[in-house]
């Protein structure tokens, strides 16, 4: 009797803990980020939607991108695999880390190794002054790197994949992630301008690089700010930079101040350290890169909530501006000031505006920290949203693939913070 007793009271106990960690992702948030509180909205569910149909929505998109007849994802040989921008011929870090992050969230193991093992092998510099950075992009088909560069974005999303599989997996499966993730923080720090190779990160400014090679670490892109990274990196990676990392995630919540525009909320693809825009390439201008802004914004909202009042002010904003150009409608590339841009950036060989999924995707993230009743109207739009091809038969499986499992995955509070 007392076994069965016993035995009643430790499924309670499992059953009971079960269904906390489950409100965990459905009640509304606290005046705290999540990592203190263990709340991630899922506002999919505040804005009527059932559990078993978000479930479902998530599955599919994922299906979609990594195992359906459009998938950007391909296995190669029994313990590799890359993540491929096919309208552009090429894998790249952006994606590749992209790709382990949804899979690491979502207890996918065999996939973030496969990826991660492929990335290694193709793209990692063994030696050199760019040892233990990644080519940032190469063609899969024939395995010639297009660049032995770096994009700064690659690394870090890289280091925060494999510190949370360090967390959720341990390291003693067939990959150390923890010792793969200090490897690039350790060479990075190695990195003093010799053969004019940089740490990601300016150590002057705080702030990351659009690369860390030349005169391009002496700028950068806003949508490579992820203060939240930051805040992970001081308490997992363990190298003796701590304090360097807070500090980092600080300046950047202090330049996305700057970098969005104080009525529209839009930024420019790539800024000067002010936060004003770099305009070596070409028009300034909020376009493909940006898009990623507000959900980061948001990412670090629910995560952190350091820099509550300027966020929810930023969301509020940025989608009024959408909301003014209308909501099923708004384009995809501005001016700062919302006006149409003179130079549209084409999409692989496309140079069109069009009302993108992507963007769609990441302006509905920003729900989740606008506190304006009406902002539900873009989780609705998110939702009756499809990953199909455009009107012109135009379709990016890739970029607008990713970004809408990361907005499907943020929405439901299933983007969270994994802890060891």
């Amino acid at each position: 009797m007392k076994k069965l007793l016993l035995l009643n009271a430790v499924v309670i106990l499992i059953f009971g803990s079960a269904l906390g960690q489950g409100r965990k992702a459905t009640q509304k948030s606290t005046g705290e980020g999540a990592f203190y509180s263990g709340v991630y909205r899922n506002l999919f569910l505040e804005a009527g939607y059932s559990h078993a149909d978000i479930d479902a929505k998530v599955a599919k998109a994922y299906q979609d991108v990594f195992e359906g007849p459009n998938k950007v994802y391909f296995e190669v040989g029994d313990s590799m695999a890359y993540v491929s921008d096919v309208k552009n011929h090429d894998a790249r870090t952006e994606g590749l880390s992209y790709g382990m992050m949804i899979a690491v969230q979502l207890n996918k193991k065999d996939v973030f190794d496969r990826i991660w093992r492929w990335s290694k092998k193709y793209l990692q510099h063994q030696d050199g002054p760019r040892e233990g950075y990644f080519a940032w992009s190469i063609n899969p088909q024939t395995m010639k790197r297009n660049s032995e560069g770096t994009a700064s974005d690659g690394e870090l999303y890289f280091i925060t994949d494999l510190l949370f599989a360090s967390n959720r997996w341990g390291n003693n499966t067939g990959i150390n992630y923890y010792a793969e993730a200090r490897r690039i923080l350790d060479a990075m720090w190695k990195k003093n301008g010799a053969g004019s190779i940089y740490n990601i990160i300016n150590t002057e400014h705080k702030q990351i690089t659009f690369t860390p090679e030349g005169d391009n670490h002496n700028w950068t892109d806003a949508s490579y700010h992820l203060p939240a990274f930051y805040e992970l990196w001081a308490l997992y990676a363990k190298d003796g930079h701590e304090q360097f990392y807070r500090d980092c995630a600080d300046t950047a919540r202090a330049f996305l101040h700057r970098a969005c525009d104080p009525v529209t909320g839009l930024n420019p693809d790539n800024s000067e350290f002010s936060g004003k825009p770099h305009g070596k390439w070409m028009q300034p201008a909020f376009r493909y890169d940006s898009w990623r802004v507000p959900m980061n914004i948001a990412m670090d909202y629910v995560w952190f909530r350091k820099d509550k009042s300027w966020q929810e002010d930023y969301a509020r904003r940025f989608q009024n501006f959408l909301r003014s150009k209308g909501i099923d409608t708004f384009e995809d590339q501005f001016n700062l000031d919302g006006s149409r841009p003179d130079f549209i950036l084409p999409a692989g060989n496309v140079k069109r505006l069009r009302h993108s999924l992507g963007l769609v995707a990441t302006s509905a993230a920003a729900s989740l920290v606008n506190k304006d009743a009406e902002s539900l109207d873009f989780v609705h739009a998110l939702w009756n949203a499809k990953l199909q091809p455009y009107d012109d038969g135009y379709f990016d499986p890739y970029y607008d693939g990713l970004l809408y499992i990361f907005s499907l995955m943020h929405l439901s509070g299933k983007y969270q913070i994994i802890k060891p």
